[in-house]
């Protein structure tokens, strides 16, 4: 999978933590009507890599599948053998970022600061994660990518919602990592398939 792929429209990740494997084909074929084609499962979630497995056999070519909350190089190893196609951290290590680089998938380290973010992209991050953008601003966002190197992809994750979408979009953000205001564990496919819609709905509005 190539980092076009994951920024093509719309470039919104499903974060699913607390996830079990006996939900996952469910909710997973739901995010993907709804206009979703990137899911993540956090390694805090139940059986995480057996949930990983199933969303690939069952999404197939329709979306991109990874592992989140990836914080060493045993973690990257079981994600990769489960399926994985990219890893997501909610920290820039750069031993966690060469070792999904040596596995071939994109590494979407999280930064918070100029020096997080110039260092997770020396160690050769595909994206960086603006994470906790609640903590953040638009405004942040715009000042980073000014410094960064040109073409850099930022995705704001963390307290994301689908009303608050257009001035990060505005601030230069590349998209959008997106958990509980659209998954969490207990949550009927009924409610996640139309909190979906209201993202995928709200990215096409304004792209």
């Amino acid at each position: 999978m190539r980092l076009d792929d994951l920024l093509g429209d719309p470039p919104l990740i499903a974060i699913l933590r607390g996830l079990t494997p006996a939900e996952a084909p469910e909710i997973g074929k739901t995010l993907v009507e709804a206009g979703f084609r990137f899911l993540e499962v956090p390694l805090n979630s139940p059986s995480p890599f057996q949930s990983i497995r199933l969303l690939r056999d069952c999404l197939g070519e329709q979306g991109g599948v990874g592992a989140g909350t990836v914080l060493t190089r045993q973690e990257v190893v079981g994600a990769f053998n489960a399926g994985a196609q990219f890893i997501v951290s909610p920290n820039a290590d750069a031993a966690v970022i060469e070792a999904t680089k040596a596995a071939g998938l994109l590494s979407l380290p999280g930064v918070f600061t100029p020096s997080e973010a110039f260092a997770a992209l020396a160690a050769g991050a595909d994206a960086l994660k603006l994470f906790p953008a609640e903590a953040s601003s638009p405004s942040f966002l715009n000042a980073l990518l000014a410094v960064l190197p040109s073409g850099s992809a930022v995705l704001p994750v963390g307290g994301i919602e689908a009303a608050s979408m257009a001035a990060w979009h505005m601030a230069g953000a590349a998209g959008f990592g997106i958990g509980g205001a659209i998954y969490r564990p207990g949550a009927t496919t009924e409610a996640v398939r139309g909190r979906a819609a209201a993202f995928v709905t709200a990215w096409r509005a304004m792209a």
